[in-house]
């Protein structure tokens, strides 16, 4: 796109802001606006300073607690600038929620996303275009669509805005590494601004997103954590007596509306079960169910038809309802950061409510756990170095599927992002682009009538695109390099042409496979310290979970003020007074139980554990290179000797173990080991212990079960 169009569109943008920031001062246009289209006659806390700063043209960020206003801010100033404004969110069901908001204030919105057919994509695209979308609304990974960046390069952008913001940072407890791209899509797309969302983020985190996209201080807007009305208790339980204190607890309520937090999906189904077999109404919630199943769910609570929901974290984002009287969690919280972001959706609408921890210590296993299954183990990491280094030694590029890499390393795919950032910031590869592997188009009308809508040169180019296909019965395949030998042609103006000739109706087009292209900056000097680095990384990051886990037990088990204690972890130092309200304040420090008895792994049968598993799993381990994992080893305090055999034989202990606590695996879910005897039977057990155990009973029996 000519650098002059943007230059001319930011001309007239900045003019257009100029009249609006007038009127601002004569305090007239933006209440105006806030009356018309939402109804309020004052903003609230934050709200009005930060939709000054956009207005005046500069950058933002606004630190709210979870239903303070957040999004107001973007959507004001998204009615009076000149061009669309850009939301970029982590999940559809915070997308959904605010489209239905918007469109009953009259804002003409809308969002681009995998569940729309290739009709309803269009329509939207094409309302863009005429300039009657005023929002857009899309997941980060829709930038890794090629065809989507083709198109939005083409649409004048007046603000991007980030929600849930703390994905950007790599302190943040939700780091998404596609969000620290966003840096890099602003600047490719001319947009002259930036707003920042998000409710839980500490001091250190905050920094972090305002120094990634130059925020000054001055208009990073934070109006304090602490909510009064919600009352914070936690109650020390062992696991057996849960269920009746909790039943005990909802009669006592009155019951009203609430949500009730548990970790795993089986325990979900579980509690539910048993909140109604005695008259407590309840419905399970996870992310194992079918999309339409939880979609009822989800609107059954909206609309009051099921009072409660007993769910894991997949539920509550989006959830914008004001009238939740409680929030439990029957389990421990993943986190400070997640706990404050739960119980954030109770008494929205101003009214007390009350959020309940049962707290013991016998899910801390579990919770830790999870964090050790996101690191990926060094054989893993060895093999995606490896590869690197052999794309160097080929050339300039290195081109890569997502899934396949995946699956080659055995590294989680969240994890393998992670890894391809902490490659990125060593300064050895930088994002290029990324382009779908394959282009099919089927002819809704013959080769002629195509060609001969169009005249001298296009003719030509269209000539030859056809002509340079692969084409089966009916589909054609898009060989761009074919093309580019009979007729020179940039990918682009390839790409511009399918998307039109669908648009017009002339054609049906499929995509499939993105593939991801880096450019190689830097050779690969030493495979084995690079992966060595590359694992550290990973532990720090682990260290860092397994530290933000012990601060949450450190918070349920403190003698301080839970509210103030709470401010204080997010920089809030407002609340100078004990709350007066919370469980401490009330009736001093809890006692948390300790975990239940469990039996020593010593007098567990190994071999009736692990035969199963062990007989899927050891032609895949037998299959891999041998790369040692030396490091863990050692860490281990194995006193294992330095040969590769023994390196070899903790790694396949690493994988046994994981398999035991129910840590998954791109392998593991190729070879469906979750459906096998076995899987997950120790995960009540600390990873690390049960690793040690695998790693002792190999070596007692030489890997044959």
């Amino acid at each position: 796109m000519p650098g002059n169009y943007f230059l001319a569109n930011n001309i007239r943008y900045l003019q257009v802001t100029d009249l609006i920031t007038a009127e601002i001062e004569k305090g007239v246009a933006v209440y105006q606006v806030l009356q018309e289209y939402f109804g309020f006659s004052e903003f609230r806390p934050g709200q009005q300073q930060v939709v000054s700063t956009l207005l005046a043209g500069r950058s933002a960020a606004a630190i709210f607690p979870t239903g303070s206003g957040k999004s107001l801010c973007y959507q004001l100033p998204a009615i009076v600038f000149p061009h669309l404004t850009l939301v970029v969110s982590p999940l559809l069901a915070l997308i959904d929620d605010q489209l239905s908001f918007l469109a009953s204030k009259g804002i003409p919105a809308a969002s681009i996303d995998s569940s729309q057919s290739r009709q309803q994509t269009q329509v939207i695209m094409r309302q863009i275009k005429q300039g009657k979308i005023k929002i857009l609304m899309i997941s980060v990974e829709r930038f890794n669509n090629e065809r989507f960046r083709e198109f939005i390069g083409q649409i004048p952008i007046s603000l991007l805005v980030v929600d849930e913001a703390h994905c950007i940072s790599e302190w943040g407890h939700n780091f998404r590494p596609d969000y620290l791209k966003l840096p890099q899509y602003q600047q490719a797309l001319a947009i002259p601004q930036v707003l920042l969302l998000t409710a839980t983020a500490t001091p250190k985190v905050i920094e972090d997103m305002g120094r990634r996209f130059q925020i000054p201080k001055a208009d990073i807007v934070t109006t304090g954590f602490y909510r009064a009305n919600l009352n914070l208790h936690v109650q020390g339980v062992n696991s057996q007596d849960k269920d009746a204190r909790l039943i005990d607890w909802l009669n006592a309520q009155r019951r009203g509306d609430g949500i009730i937090y548990v970790t795993l999906q089986q325990s979900a189904e579980r509690l539910a079960d048993r909140l109604n077999r005695t008259n407590i109404r309840a419905q399970a919630y996870h992310a194992g169910m079918p999309s339409e199943q939880r979609q009822q769910i989800q609107q059954d609570f909206m609309t009051g038809k099921c009072p409660i929901i007993v769910a894991t974290i997949a539920f509550g984002m989006g959830v914008d309802k004001s009238n939740i009287n409680f929030v439990v969690h029957y389990d421990l919280p993943k986190s400070i950061e997640n706990y404050a972001q739960e119980i954030g959706r109770a008494g929205r609408n101003g009214q007390r409510a009350e959020c309940l921890v049962l707290a013991n210590r016998d899910n801390l296993t579990v919770l830790q756990n999870f964090v050790y299954g996101d690191t990926p183990d060094s054989q893993g990491l060895h093999k995606l170095v490896t590869t690197l280094a052999q794309a160097g030694e080929q050339g300039r590029q290195w081109e890569l599927t997502l899934h396949s890499l995946s699956m080659a390393t055995n590294i989680r795919l969240l994890s393998l992002k992670t890894a391809l950032v902490y490659l990125e910031m060593l300064g050895l590869i930088k994002p290029a682009y990324s382009y779908f592997a394959e282009y099919r188009f089927k002819l809704l009308c013959t080769e002629e009538e195509l060609v001969d809508r169009f005249n001298g040169e296009r003719r030509s180019f269209v000539a030859a695109l056809l002509a340079s296909a692969t084409k089966a019965k009916i589909w054609y395949s898009l060989d761009f390099e074919r093309l580019n030998q009979a007729y020179p042609s940039e990918r682009s103006r390839v790409i511009s042409a399918i998307e039109y000739f669908e648009e017009k109706g002339l054609i049906e087009l499929q995509t499939k496979q993105i593939t991801e292209v880096y450019s190689v900056l830097s050779p690969i000097e030493n495979i084995d310290s690079l992966t060595e680095r590359l694992h550290k990384q990973f532990q720090q990051k682990e260290a860092s979970e397994i530290a933000r886990i012990q601060a949450m037990l450190s918070l349920l088990s403190s003698d301080t003020c839970l509210s103030r204690r709470l401010s204080s972890y997010f920089g809030d130092n407002s609340l100078t007074q004990n709350c007066g309200h919370c469980s401490v304040c009330v009736s001093g420090k809890v006692s948390l139980p300790e975990s239940h008895y469990l039996p020593p792994l010593s007098g567990l049968d190994f071999s009736e554990l692990s035969r199963e598993i062990w007989w899927h799993l050891a032609s895949h381990l037998d299959a891999t290179h041998s790369y040692a994992n030396q490091t863990n080893a050692h860490q281990n305090n194995t006193n294992q000797s330095d040969d590769i055999d023994s390196d070899v034989l903790y790694y396949r202990a690493n994988m046994l173990a994981r398999a035991l606590c129910g840590l998954t695996t791109p392998i593991f879910t190729r070879l469906k080991l979750r459906q096998k005897k076995g899987f997950a039977s120790l995960e009540a057990y600390p990873f690390a212990e049960v690793r040690q155990w695998c790693w002792q009973q190999l070596s007692i029996s030489g890997t044959s079960l």
